[in-house]
C-alpha cells in the first residue's frame, strides 16, 4: 500500500492558510458594513505654501507665476572664492635622510604632511622651518617645493 501524500506539516499550513482567507474576509465585511464610501475630494490631499499636506484646496489667490526657463536643474554654477596663499609654513619634525623621506608640521593647522626628498628645492634637516605647498599624492596629502625659510 502506498503511504499518503498528506502530512501533518501540509495539513498545518493548509489551516493556516484557510484562517488567513477568513480573517481577510471578514475585515472586507466589516470595512463594506461601515460604510466606506468616500469621494474622490474627500481623498484629496493639497500641499500648502509652506509645504505641509492639508486637506482644503490651495487659496487661487496666493499662486505664484513662475518662468520656466528661469528654472535651473542640476548644480549651481560655483562663484568665484578668494585664493588662499597656497604656501604654507612649517616644521620639520622627522626626517631620514638614508631613505629620503620625512614629516613637516603645519604651523597652522597643526597637521603631519609627509614629505619625499624628490620635491625639495633645498636640503632640510629636522627642526627647519620650511615653506612647502599641498598636493595630493596616492595616499593623501604631501608636501612638494619644500624650501628654507629666511
Amino acid at each position: 500500500m502506498a503511504k499518503s501524500q498528506e502530512t501533518w506539516n501540509k495539513k498545518e499550513k493548509e489551516k493556516i492558510r484557510k484562517k488567513k482567507r477568513e480573517d481577510k474576509a471578514k475585515l472586507k465585511e466589516e470595512r463594506k458594513a461601515e460604510g466606506g464610501t468616500s469621494t474622490f475630494e474627500e481623498m484629496m490631499a493639497y500641499v500648502d505654501e509652506n509645504g505641509n499636506l492639508t486637506d482644503t484646496p490651495p487659496d487661487p489667490l496666493k499662486k505664484k507665476k513662475f518662468v520656466a526657463a528661469d528654472i535651473e536643474i542640476g548644480v549651481p554654477t560655483r562663484e568665484a572664492e578668494e585664493e588662499a596663499d597656497p604656501n604654507r609654513h612649517g616644521t620639520v619634525t622627522f626626517f631620514d635622510t638614508s631613505k629620503g623621506y620625512g614629516f613637516i608640521k603645519d604651523r597652522d593647522s597643526q597637521e603631519s604632511v609627509f614629505s619625499h626628498i624628490n620635491a625639495h628645492i633645498d636640503q632640510i634637516q629636522e627642526g627647519d622651518k620650511v615653506t612647502f605647498r599641498m598636493e595630493r599624492g596616492m595616499k593623501g596629502m604631501n608636501a612638494v617645493d619644500v624650501k628654507l625659510e629666511k
